[in-house]
């Protein structure tokens, strides 16, 4: 196998950092060939000295020169901004593509990486709940591929692998329940930023973290799975799995039931994407069914975490709807995170948008591009 040259989008974030490791625990296999962060530039320089990667890429053309006059000693090319991120998915040098960005950010890099037939491990699940139809039809018209790398998805890759698209009579993913699940309604208005952010079981960036705790995430995880798996959204379902170790199944047609069970860590999905489904040895520690005396599933509450439901509002009407949706919640957690707006507030700014935004039945890829703007103007205006 030959050393796979690596671009590796969000490299200073969590999936990012992390994909960095399987680098390292593997350089017989893999290169940092491309490093690029938004706007953390004293990370990236770091993690540039340590990797040696070909280019280093700021996306916030500001941060440019300190960048440059950092990497200059050490022979590394240096650019900045959208339009060189996408030049550097059409690199003829890379072989594969991680898209770890943080929400609309990945579509762009995205659509340019199946253009030039890159193999994509997909962590920015944003992308296929934007557009996930467009990303279908331009891979249908290319020899790329997407690997996920999302934890639940990367479960029903795996638990698919040998079978048979017919056979399939559901997909079930997983999810913790967030810091709230056993919370009441009422105590939801007064929860803080810090009480949002206090996962019970993952280390996550703050963005995906209150994803998780208002459950939206499950909602865009059921967009995604409809898109990646070519599934019916009637046959994808999610249960509240608090303890996190079973990551996802699937059922079959015969009644039974696969699962994929590993500790909470993302180096095990990462690592599989980037092995291309080869099973790569590791020292990290492994699961022990034996501390884990109890598995428990649970219906979500609905009622109180409606917005799960969106994924199926989105997917029966189609067009830029989960558009919308995506850019006014990340508006509004922004706006969380930032002590402008409660938790509660989060699901109203998303609401409100869904009702003022004009519907497109059929959106090209410039009419993504202009609902997410203006979505993201009438969020912050009602904000």
């Amino acid at each position: 196998m030959a050393q796979m040259q690596i671009a590796v989008l969000g490299s200073t974030g969590s999936i990012g950092v992390q994909t960095l490791d399987i680098i390292s625990e593997y350089p017989e296999l893999f290169k940092a060939h491309t490093l690029v962060a938004g706007r953390n530039v004293d990370r990236l320089i770091e993690q540039s000295i340590k990797y040696r990667p070909s280019l280093a890429i700021i996306s916030d053309d500001r941060l440019y020169m300190r960048l440059k006059e950092a990497l200059e000693p050490y022979g590394i090319a240096t650019a900045s901004g959208r339009k060189a991120v996408a030049e550097a998915m059409q690199q003829t040098s890379v072989d594969t593509a991680v898209i770890a960005t943080v929400g609309y950010s990945g579509l762009e890099p995205t659509l340019k990486a199946i253009e030039s037939d890159k193999r994509i491990a997909l962590a920015n699940k944003e992308t296929l709940v934007v557009a996930g139809e467009l990303v279908n039809r331009k891979l249908a018209q290319s020899q790329s591929r997407i690997v996920p790398v999302d934890s639940e998805h990367s479960a029903i890759y795996q638990c698919l692998v040998g079978e048979q698209p017919q056979s399939v009579r559901r997909l079930i993913i997983t999810a913790s329940g967030g810091p709230f699940r056993t919370k009441g309604i009422d105590e939801l208005k007064t929860v803080t930023v810090n009480d949002a952010l206090s996962h019970p079981n993952w280390d996550m960036g703050a963005k995906i973290t209150i994803d998780s705790a208002t459950m939206i995430n499950k909602a865009f995880e059921i967009i995604e799975a409809r898109w990646l798996f070519d599934i019916s959204p009637e046959k994808i379902k999610a249960v509240v799995h608090p303890q996190s170790i079973v990551h996802s199944m699937v059922e079959f047609i015969d009644g039974s039931v696969k699962a994929q069970l590993g500790l909470p860590d993302m180096h095990l999905p990462i690592r599989y994407a980037l092995g291309d489904a080869t099973r790569l040895a590791t020292t990290r520690p492994g699961l022990s069914l034996a501390d884990y005396s109890r598995l428990e599933f649970f219906e979500p509450d609905v009622e109180k975490f409606p917005m799960i439901n969106l994924s199926y509002h989105a997917l029966e009407r189609g067009g830029n709807v989960a558009c919308v949706i995506n850019a006014a919640n990340e508006i509004a957690v922004a706006a969380f995170l930032a002590g402008r707006i409660s938790f509660l507030d989060i699901r109203r700014v998303v609401e409100k948008s869904l009702e003022k935004m004009p519907y497109i039945p059929s959106p090209a890829y410039d009419d993504y591009v202009n609902t997410n703007f203006e979505t993201r103007q009438y969020a912050e205006s009602i904000i």
